[in-house]
């Protein structure tokens, strides 16, 4: 009884979390920088381009990624299972309407992605070892001061909880136990325990053979491995899409109409539609929610703005790119009237409907590779909570700790942690927008500074 009370109250308290005031916050805060930046970031989309070509790197300045590493490093965060079972799970619930509005997410979000970076560079603080690190936390307290550091720990505590491993390694684990494991009888229903266990201990030991070279490693291993997966997932839609071109005007439709529809196809009242939309696509990007700011944070440069201009780009390839390429998949092959309610199986049936039975193969092999990604920087991001919080000279233990919860995360049904790990994955939200739009004079003031020397110089394209 105890247990059950518990868990309907972690699940109430996730619904209230991604409820409308988180979409208030979120939305409402990046129309705020669109309107107040002008379209500022917009129109500077060539330069942010440009940026991540290498040319304007600074290898003399403070920091430890290159601004390529930087975006990749965050991209690895953001592109995962949310991506593919995420946009599958956000049709189911919300009707395909809901892909509208990650798009409206996406679309604002660049504006927060762009606010948020700057600020991550512009307020940068020494860490209790003396190491530069970049983040909300340390936004908040270098650049509003001794009375807003409550809301830097709540950011830290609710990252550190928010950002642990075990629903990506779930997921994964589920999802080769379905694909894998019961077709070559490597496991069965009632007995997949071992099974599930030595997928959880090979990711953790892939895990922290990557991670024990610190962010450096991660910088390079990520910055290796993001752009091949986006280009081999962009291929794989490609050929569903172009199977399937002639149904792709009908899903554009499906997706407008839906979106404003009184009663939406498949998920009920409008409002409802906006939710599910809004809340995937912030989960996806991660625009506003703050995690990201700690891998642009790390970037190697002087220039704050250029990092804002690199990290702008995170929605469109995260959101506007690959999630939209996964939504049309699954509503021009028509899955998604099927009543799969299985995130990750829906998508794998879209795969299935072009490809045959190489769907799902190809489409675990992209899944492995998503989820190994995300867990390795989400260890990143934990790493440097925890060292905000206990101190950054303990932090080299958590290592042991997230490994451990890999493990975990990767045999046991945790539902009711789940919820509260989704719950404090939208705290972190908080912290974050009310910083940025404190800040926000500051930052533009910054944005134009460096846009008026880039003009002197003759230097900008």
């Amino acid at each position: 009884m105890i247990g059950g009370s518990v868990e309907t109250l972690l699940q109430q308290f996730a619904t209230f979390m991604w409820g409308t005031p988180l979409i208030v916050l979120l939305v409402g805060g990046g129309l705020f920088f669109v309107i107040y930046s002008r379209g500022l970031p917009y129109r500077h989309l060539g330069h942010g381009l440009a940026i991540l070509t290498g040319r304007y790197d600074q290898s003399y300045a403070q920091g430890t990624l290159n601004h390529f590493q930087a975006l990749s490093t965050a991209l690895s965060g953001t592109l995962g299972l949310g991506n593919i079972s995420g946009v599958a799970l956000a049709i189911t619930a919300g009707g395909p309407g809901a892909v509208f509005w990650m798009w409206v997410t996406a679309v604002v979000g660049i504006a927060t992605k762009f606010f948020t970076a700057t600020a991550a560079v512009m307020y940068r603080g020494r860490d209790s070892a003396g190491e530069l690190q970049g983040g909300p936390m340390y936004v908040i307290r270098e650049g509003l001061g001794a009375r807003w550091l409550w809301l830097a720990f709540v950011f830290a505590f609710a990252g550190l909880c928010g950002t642990q491993p075990i629903f990506q390694i779930n997921e994964l684990v589920n999802l080769l136990r379905t694909s894998v494991a019961y077709p070559l009888n490597l496991a069965s229903d009632g007995s997949h325990f071992l099974f599930d266990l030595v997928v959880g201990i090979l990711a953790a030991l892939v895990i922290f053979a990557i991670i024990s070279g610190q962010l450096q490693r991660v910088g390079k291993v990520t910055a290796r491995i993001v752009p091949t997966m986006v280009l081999v997932y962009l291929v794989m839609t490609g050929g569903v899409l172009i199977s399937h071109a002639s149904a792709i005007p009908e899903a554009f439709s499906l997706i407008f109409h839906d979106a404003f529809s009184a009663t939406a196809v498949a998920g009920g009242a409008l409002g409802t539609v906006i939710k599910v939309g809004v809340s995937r696509g912030a989960f996806s990007n991660e625009a506003g929610i703050g995690t990201e700011s700690m891998a642009h944070g790390a970037a190697r440069t002087n220039e704050p703005v250029r990092e804002g201009l690199v990290a702008m780009v995170g929605p469109i390839i995260d959101t506007l790119l690959v999630c939209t390429c996964t939504a049309l998949a699954i509503l021009v092959t028509g899955v998604w009237q099927l009543g799969q309610n299985d995130g990750v199986l829906l998508t794998a049936g879209a795969f299935s409907a072009t490809y045959g039975s190489w769907g799902p193969i190809l489409l675990t092999m992209m899944v492995i590779f998503l989820s190994l990604s995300t867990i390795l920087t989400f260890w990143y991001y934990g790493s440097k909570c925890l060292g905000f919080l206990i101190g950054a000279q303990h932090q080299h233990h958590y290592v042991w700790i997230y490994c451990v919860f890999i493990v975990i995360g990767a045999v046991a049904s945790l539902t009711a942690l789940f919820n509260f790990l989704i719950g404090m994955y939208a705290v972190m939200a908080i912290p974050t927008m009310v910083s940025a739009l404190l800040l926000s004079p500051r930052i533009m003031r910054r944005a134009q500074e460096y846009f008026a020397q880039q003009k002197l110089n003759k230097s900008y394209r």
